[in-house]
């Protein structure tokens, strides 16, 4: 919640489950288009959150799965729990606020009434919510009964039904829309309202973030049948939600540019930087760039040219040195020949690069202490090592900031068995 000192130019909200996260996507490309989107232009003021269904477990393993960033705030369990930062500090105000007349106890003798419903995984089961499965065509009259009863034993609770087959019972004060409304609440006591707030979604348990008031919202192209009816019947007439034609990370990216948000277009997507101009001048963009070009150089999909390497050793400090993660020191063009001599090792493979959490603060004149990590993917191997770097930005009439020293560390666990160049 204080990484940023003001209010943030962008507050991203999005689902994670086909919405951020394409699971048809077998490279996770669309993910990795908006990673480099965010890093490049967003990090430094926006803030990314994850609104997810999804439980802490669950949740800790999407991210071993897939390239996620680290979000700034993580909405878990459908609203019932929120949580800050890398460390994920619960937000014990917003779990007192949910025991208003919710009873688990008296949740769990009442559901075990109706046969039809299947309890989903452990893991699933919350202190503020209890999880089930149940046949679409007999989900409503379900819910309809079940909400009656818990009325009765004096509850206040909510059921959502998403996704065609999850049942879903927390206090009535809780789901995504509500955890959102609560955290733009503390955001204005701050005095530090987002400008602009972005929702995005796919599914029934994501209806509500398109209800809280003053927000843009966007439906992805493979939003399922039960959030397109609530949208056909609450929402059709609101210029501000969109259904994009776009899935998933795209859609996001797509409602981006559609509402004016700021850039849209991913690093990623620009394969000749030198050709085509982008008027950003930053240390976030640089970072993204450069390591966009490493990885395309070992996929071999940039062309292995003099002219290619020479521009490359042109961004970095001819007496620059690199600390490599297993603490050994080189110049920063011997490690530039050894990665000239890598080129196309990855070709034909599974093999990404992306970066995180990129920071950047300027501690001179023309200085900058950037820091981000920095991860590689190869097949099932992922590696990610913390780095800081020194620049200077004494070049500014060519658009270029020099790299004058880097040092990284491993992250815990993330020791390579394979080359680390960069």
């Amino acid at each position: 919640m204080d990484r940023l000192d003001g209010s943030a130019h962008l507050m991203l909200v999005s689902d994670l489950d086909l919405t951020m996260v394409d699971h048809d996507d077998g490279e996770n490309l669309s993910l990795l288009r908006f990673n480099a989107l965010w890093e490049a232009h967003y990090r430094q003021d926006s803030l990314l959150v994850f609104s997810t269904g999804r439980s802490p477990t669950i949740y800790k393993q999407l991210r071993k799965e897939k390239p996620l960033l680290i979000p700034d705030i993580t909405i878990m369990s459908v609203g019932t729990e929120i949580v800050y930062g890398e460390s994920m500090v619960h937000d014990d105000g917003w779990e007192n606020y949910l025991n208003h007349k919710w009873d688990r106890g008296i949740v769990l003798e009442e559901t075990a009434k109706f046969p039809e419903l299947a309890f989903q995984s452990e893991t699933e089961q919350r202190p503020h919510k209890i999880s089930f499965f149940v046949e679409k065509f007999k989900a409503f009259a379900i819910m309809k009964a079940l909400s009656e009863r818990l009325e009765e034993r004096g509850l206040d609770v909510k059921l959502i039904f998403s996704s065609g087959m999850a049942l879903d019972v927390l206090p009535k004060g809780a789901g995504k829309g509500q955890a959102l409304a609560y955290v733009l609440k503390k955001f204005k006591i701050d005095g530090k309202v987002p400008a602009n707030t972005l929702v995005c979604g796919d599914s029934g348990n994501d209806a509500e973030l398109f209800s809280v008031p003053d927000i843009y919202g966007v439906m992805v192209s493979n939003s399922q049948e039960e959030l397109l009816q609530w949208h056909a019947e609450n929402a059709k007439d609101n210029p501000k939600i969109i259904h994009a034609t776009e899935r998933c990370a795209a859609g996001i990216m797509q409602a981006i540019g559609k509402f004016g948000l700021g850039p849209n277009v991913s690093p990623r997507d620009i394969r000749d930087f030198q050709k085509c101009k982008v008027g950003i001048f930053s240390p976030g963009h640089e970072v993204v760039k450069l390591y966009l070009f490493y990885e395309r150089w070992r996929r071999a999909e940039v062309e292995k040219s003099e002219h290619h390497m020479q521009s490359l050793r042109s961004v970095f400090y001819s007496l620059g040195i690199i600390v490599h993660p297993s603490g050994t020191e080189q110049s920063m063009h011997q490690c530039l020949d050894l990665m000239e001599n890598l080129y196309g090792d990855k070709q034909g493979k599974q093999y990404r690069v992306w970066v995180d959490r990129v920071s950047s603060a300027q501690i001179g004149l023309d200085a900058w202490l950037v820091k981000f990590d920095k991860w590689e993917s190869s097949g099932e191997e992922r590696q990610c090592c913390l780095t800081t770097v020194l620049m200077s930005s004494q070049n500014m009439a060519s658009d270029e900031y020099k790299w004058m020293h880097v040092h990284q560390t491993w992250l815990e666990g993330s020791e390579s068995k394979s080359i680390w160049i960069l």
